[in-house]
């Protein structure tokens, strides 16, 4: 895929595409075959369990909220202008525990099979069970941890 020059404003996306992934939205932003930008929206209490991009690295730029984050293990946080470097092959998680919902960037490079990824979650419905989830993004290079003991 070859990216076209442009702009995409503010509040659209790609060919108006809003994906719900498990009560979050993303608004892709870009996509080539280099990297893939994509807008979120975390209402409080949602989050991305831990997880690794065996192939990508992922960036995330914080707008508005706070972030906890879980990042090969430690605990971090991030606030509006503070950029999360997750590189690929580390375990990383991302968390809303704030009352607030969180706006922010991603973006990957390569883009490798996430933009299928997110169609296949979107399609899996808001009530996906976790199990489908985690199987379509294995099928998708995006591999989703054992829970921890500490549960």
């Amino acid at each position: 895929m070859t990216m076209i020059p442009g702009v995409t404003r503010s509040g659209s996306g790609m060919d108006d595409i809003s994906w719900n992934i498990l009560g979050q939205t993303y608004v892709p932003k870009s996509h080539s075959k280099g990297s893939m930008s994509w807008h979120a929206t975390l209402p409080k209490g949602t989050f991305v369990p831990p997880h690794i991009h065996p192939t990508q690295d992922e960036f995330i730029y914080v707008l508005d909220g706070r972030f906890d984050v879980l990042l090969n293990g430690v605990e971090a946080y991030a606030e509006p202008g503070d950029l999360i470097r997750l590189p690929m092959g580390i375990p990383h998680g991302i968390f809303n525990k704030t009352p607030g919902t969180i706006k922010c960037l991603f973006w990957v490079a390569p883009s490798r099979r996430l933009y299928d990824l997110f169609w296949a979650l979107h399609n899996l419905g808001p009530q996906a069970n976790p199990a489908d989830v985690v199987a379509v993004s294995a099928q998708h290079e995006v591999d989703f941890l054992p829970p921890s003991g500490d549960a």
